[in-house]
C-alpha cells in the first residue's frame, strides 16, 4: 500500500498525506461515467416513449431507418437480421441502453455494463452512422471509443462495485 492512499477508493479519501493529484486521478474517469449513463438511460427512455420510433414502418420508425441504411452499412447482415423483426430490434436497444446507463451510472456490474455500451455504439457504428463522411461525423465510433476506458477500469470511485469490494475486504479482516 502507498503511503497517503487507501487501498479502497470508496470515497473520497485526503489525508494529510494525500495528494490531490492521486484523488483526480481516481476521480478522472467519474465525469465520463456521468455523461455516458445518463446519455444511455436518456436514449433508451427516449425511444421507448416515441411513439413513431417502435414501428415496422413510417416516419421516424426503426423499421425505416434500418432499411435505409442498410445498403451502406459495414455489415449489411447485421442490418438483416434486425430488419426480420425491427420492433422487437428497437426494444432489444432500448432496453439494453437503459441497463447500461443504469449500470453505468450506479457502479453496478460496471464493467460488464461498458462493455455492454461498447457493443451497442460498436454495433450502431457498423450499421447506421457507418457511411458518415468523414467518419468524424458520426457520433457512434467516439461513444464506442469513450466505453473503453471504462472497460478498463470499471468503477472504482463512488459505485456499488465498489462498495461491495470494500465490503469483501471488511469481511476478510484486511486489504488485498
Amino acid at each position: 500500500m502507498t503511503h497517503g492512499m487507501r487501498s479502497d477508493t470508496y470515497g473520497p479519501h485526503l489525508d494529510g498525506d494525500g495528494d490531490w493529484r492521486d484523488t483526480a486521478t481516481r476521480y478522472a474517469l467519474l465525469p465520463l461515467r456521468i455523461f455516458l449513463g445518463v446519455t444511455f438511460i436518456y436514449a433508451g427512455l427516449d425511444k421507448l416513449t416515441d411513439s413513431a420510433f417502435m414501428k415496422d414502418s413510417g416516419a421516424g420508425s426503426i423499421g425505416d431507418m434500418m432499411r435505409s441504411v442498410r445498403d451502406s452499412s459495414a455489415i449489411p447482415a447485421m442490418v438483416d437480421m434486425a430488419l426480420e423483426n425491427p420492433v422487437a430490434f428497437g426494444y432489444a436497444i432500448a432496453f439494453g441502453e437503459l441497463a447500461v446507463g443504469i449500470g453505468t451510472l450506479l457502479g453496478l456490474l460496471a464493467r460488464l455494463a461498458a462493455l455492454g455500451g461498447a457493443l451497442i455504439s460498436l454495433s450502431l457504428w457498423l450499421t447506421v452512422s457507418w457511411a458518415s463522411d468523414p467518419y468524424y461525423f458520426g457520433n457512434d465510433l467516439p461513444y464506442l471509443m469513450s466505453w473503453i476506458p471504462l472497460v478498463l477500469a470499471g468503477a472504482p470511485v463512488l459505485s456499488i462495485d465498489a462498495a461491495l469490494r470494500a465490503r469483501r475486504r471488511e469481511r476478510r479482516g484486511g486489504y488485498r
